[in-house]
């Protein structure tokens, strides 16, 4: 199973949903780092359930060091964290261990795993496991900050209600804005978002959306062209958050539209600095960073456990089926995806720094 990424930063995901523990071991990290653990805390906190607007499952998401860590101090061995599950419901999965749920990979695992999968809750597949992402993610981002990085995002889109999209340049405030409380630039289009889930909710069914990331204060000349651009890297590990279904960098799929003389981004002279009038692509030239902020955005799929009637099959027997699915789940997973992606761009960006 293809759960472990990276080259110089390399982690390795590994747990169910209703398993003991879910965990990951984060393989290269600096000897000698102190990692606030205050700040990790926080950072996962972000992502824990809770609230009105996600699942009433109940876990403290707080992660186990069981190795790499000595007298507070990285020690440059492999960084390991278990993170115990504790509010697991798994007998609302049994009647369902058959039936595909539309949209879950119940299928595409049976078929691949010879039936010897765990269902309860997605198991692997589950977005139980971005936990380990943000505690890998949460350690990578406070080594960035040694180094005058920082990584912001907040919710872009949900149900076609928009936010503001991030500037050139993002002020230390609005970072605390957006890790602090909903995570949107504007306050009124965040009312709108959460009228728009709860109107999903109501309606038995969920709603999707994007995030958008900024990484500022990466030097220009990182990366590589072909297959480990930044982009590349990136987006390899941002797709692996489950029910994202697309990336874009800078304008993106806009260029479709656009015409050269808009697209462009004019370089100009800021002091002794070569800067852009522009961050139409989105911090990125050739697969290498142009030093402007690095801008990408993560579409997310509507949550496919939904509490009306879907029409499936039962793979066991071979018979068309209905399922209306029991459980309790977030009905969208935009508003607690957007530090799963803060936490994945810190990973990439700081392997991407170790390659040069």
């Amino acid at each position: 199973m293809s759960s472990m990424w990276g080259k110089n930063i390399k982690i390795s995901v590994f747990g169910e949903s209703h398993g003991k523990a879910i965990g990951v071991t984060v393989d290269g990290l600096p000897a000698g780092f102190e990692p606030d653990m205050n700040k990790v805390a926080k950072y996962m906190a972000r992502r824990r359930p809770g609230g009105d607007l996600s699942t009433p499952r109940k876990e403290s998401d707080m992660p186990d060091i069981v190795s790499g860590m000595f007298r507070g101090k990285l020690t440059g061995a492999p960084l390991t964290a278990l993170i115990y599950n504790g509010d697991t419901k798994s007998g609302d999965y049994d009647r369902m261990a058959a039936k595909a749920r539309p949209g879950h990979a119940d299928y595409t695992a049976y078929v691949k795993y010879n039936g010897a999968n765990d269902y309860r809750g997605g198991g692997h597949f589950s977005g139980r496991l971005t936990a380990c992402l943000v505690f890998a993610g949460a350690i990578c981002a406070q080594i960035l900050e040694e180094q005058g990085i920082t990584i912001a995002a907040h919710i872009s889109e949900i149900g076609g209600v928009k936010d503001e999209p991030f500037g050139l340049t993002v002020s230390g405030g609005l970072v605390k804005k957006l890790t602090e409380g909903f995570p949107v630039i504007d306050d009124a289009t965040g009312e709108k978002m959460r009228a728009r889930i709860a109107e999903a909710a109501a309606d038995k069914d969920s709603v999707g959306g994007s995030v958008e990331c900024v990484v500022s204060g990466v030097p220009a000349g990182v990366g590589s062209p072909m297959f480990d651009g930044v982009e590349n890297k990136i987006a390899s590990l941002v797709f692996g958050i489950p029910a994202v279904k697309g990336v874009e960098f800078g304008l993106g799929f806009g260029y479709a539209a656009a015409r050269g003389g808009q697209a462009n981004d004019a370089f100009r002279m800021d002091g002794d600095e070569v800067v852009t009038a522009t961050n139409n692509c989105g911090g990125v030239l050739g697969g290498i960073t142009d030093g402007m902020p690095i801008v990408f955005r993560a579409a997310f799929k509507p949550t496919p456990s939904i509490a009306r009637k879907q029409r499936t099959v039962d793979f066991v027997n071979g018979a068309d089926a209905e399922i209306e699915i029991k459980g309790r789940h977030d009905p969208c997973v935009v508003v607690r995806a957007v530090p799963v992606v803060e936490a994945a761009a810190a990973i990439a960006v700081l392997d991407l720094l170790y390659e040069n």
